[in-house]
């Protein structure tokens, strides 16, 4: 796992914490330490966590009940959390999985171990995650998924001072398309964008089914005029396809709405991006329009 982990290790003992933060240091993984509930909420909300180690013996707060208040925030509820103890209790350690746990280690456990565990852990959820986040038709980013995305790159714009480009687009007519030819056809139609979306944009553009026949995508360092001249590029590709059905060839068009402005807010920049799609709609469709902010 070479891409940037972040692990949070729980432990009310100064001295005990330190020796597991210097444990995990390891190349690309961001380690920190937390001595209570409070600090282990402000580095969930901070940063996007990867792993939680938790001691199950804590004043105030116990581990296992740490472990539920992340169980009930739905944005956290796949990150894995490790239980570290002395308990060697077979019982009370399957009470504290039972609550909201993934794994029990106890201690002492060497440095070795640990990484292990914690590695294999992180490992696995990533790949939960991006199977659970990918839409099944089109093997995009689902609806929440995409929208997070947007959010990650317009807060980078603001950190750096570079551009970002939001694009809504949609296929236009597809209901007809549907009505017409049958909703294994319109699969189809849709598979076909989605794949085009993939060949013509960039590795670092990120790509998500908003819903239905309709795609999102989130391009960093792209101005809105470089916006529009990709995306009319992939207009016109996406026009000259020919898809075939049993009552002859067809073709479709799409229209698509473009935001870039770093200043805006995520939910704000996908709003105006979807005026400016009903804008490309409205004015005869297969264009594409950037919105004016």
């Amino acid at each position: 796992m070479s891409e940037q982990m972040t692990v949070v290790v729980v432990e009310d003992h100064d001295d005990l914490r330190e020796e597991m933060l210097c444990y995990l240091q390891r190349p690309h993984w961001r380690v920190l330490g937390a001595d209570s509930g409070e600090a282990l909420n402000a580095w969930m909300r901070k940063f996007r966590i990867d792993v939680v180690v938790l001691d199950v013996n804590m004043p105030g707060s116990s581990g296992p009940e740490l472990a539920q208040m992340i169980r009930f925030n739905d944005d956290w509820i796949r990150i894995p959390i490790i239980y570290l103890s002395a308990e060697t209790d077979i019982g009370l350690q399957m009470s504290a999985l039972l609550k909201a746990g993934d794994d029990f280690v106890t201690k002492p456990i060497s440095d070795k171990s640990l990484i292990a565990t914690v590695f294999a852990r992180a490992q696995r959820a990533r790949l939960l995650s991006n199977a659970l986040s990918r839409d099944s038709l089109t093997g995009l980013l689902k609806h929440a998924d995409i929208k997070e995305q947007v959010a990650v790159e317009q807060e980078r714009a603001m950190r750096t001072g570079k551009p970002v480009s939001v694009v809504m687009l949609d296929i236009d007519h597809f209901k007809k398309v549907n009505d017409s030819y049958g909703h294994g056809i319109g699969d189809n139609v849709i598979r076909a964008l989605a794949n085009l979306l993939r060949q013509r944009l960039r590795r670092v553009d990120v790509i998500g089914r908003y819903g239905g026949e309709e795609f999102l995508a989130v391009l960093p360092e792209c101005s809105g005029a470089q916006a529009v001249q990709i995306l009319d590029q992939i207009r016109q590709q996406f026009s000259g396809i020919s898809f075939s059905s049993e009552t002859g060839d067809f073709s479709v068009s799409l229209s698509a709405g473009i935001a870039s402005c770093a200043e805006l807010e995520a939910s704000a920049l996908i709003d105006a991006a979807d005026k400016a799609l009903y804008a490309a709609k409205n004015t005869g469709r297969n264009r594409v329009c950037l919105a004016e902010i």
